[in-house]
């Protein structure tokens, strides 16, 4: 089973981008994160004749994530405990029937907490402390978990072209990385560092000043997995290619494949 990961970056703007890549790739999963569309506003058609079973967690203009499947997917839940205050759609959870098998997939979109000296900063801290603790609770029910998106989180300073100039933002900062830390201490695995220890690995090129053709990426879209599901890890890949796309997202999609 191969289970992706993408911030889109808004599906209506990249939906022909979109459906060429489910196409090329046809994982089994695909997590989107930055729908930027309600629930009733995803072009859900395009990629249900495309074979996907479709779950969104939408929200006008903003955020928004959504599970795209081609297997049967069960117990759907939307939004991350611990805030019954919090309206912003960042977290969508379902159980994927594989051939032997089922896999638990959490698609996340983190806060990126910035500007640092705004409320945004804490938000995004509370939001971590939510995140660890319904991980923690999904962890004990011992059965292989994904917990996958655009974490906004720069791990260590090899997952950026050019750390020094990260280091006082939301993404770098050492509380941000300690609360990371603190998540995969739980028990999780980092499927591209289970595969790749080399530097030079990103996921994200923004627009400006030529990121992109300078490569001055930074990685900030993983992959973690439960200890069940790390077991069953076969490989994973970054589809760089898809960021010289027309109209790409800043982002690219992050795939692992597990024996599920």
């Amino acid at each position: 089973m191969q289970i992706a990961t993408w911030n889109i970056n808004g599906i209506k703007a990249r939906l022909e981008t979109a459906v060429s890549w489910l196409n090329e790739a046809r994982p089994d999963v695909a997590c989107l994160q930055e729908i930027k569309s309600v629930d009733e506003g995803f072009p859900r058609q395009a990629f249900e004749d495309i074979g996907y079973n479709v779950a969104t967690h939408g929200q006008k203009g903003f955020n928004g994530v959504a599970i795209l499947s081609l297997r049967p997917v069960e117990d759907v839940t939307s939004r991350l405990p611990g805030d019954d205050t919090d309206e912003q759609a960042r977290y969508i959870e379902a159980l994927v029937v594989g051939d032997h098998s089922v896999c638990r997939v959490g698609c996340l979109y983190l806060p990126n907490g910035n500007p640092v000296e705004t409320e945004k900063y804490p938000y995004k801290l509370a939001w971590m402390d939510r995140l660890i603790a319904h991980a923690k609770s999904n962890l004990k029910l011992e059965e292989p978990f994904a917990l996958l998106g655009d974490y906004n989180v720069i791990p260590q300073a090899r997952d950026a072209a050019r750390p020094a100039m990260w280091t006082e933002d939301a993404l770098f900062r050492l509380e941000t990385r300690e609360k990371y830390r603190e998540l995969t201490a739980l028990g999780f695995s980092d499927a591209v560092r289970s595969f790749d220890l080399s530097d030079g690995i990103y996921t994200f090129w923004d627009y400006q000043a030529g990121a992109w053709q300078k490569n001055n990426g930074i990685r900030i879209d993983h992959i973690l997995l439960s200890p069940q599901a790390a077991d069953r890890a076969i490989g994973c890949r970054i589809d760089k290619h898809v960021r010289g796309w027309e109209k790409p997202s800043d982002h690219v999609p992050v795939i692992v494949e597990l024996d599920i």
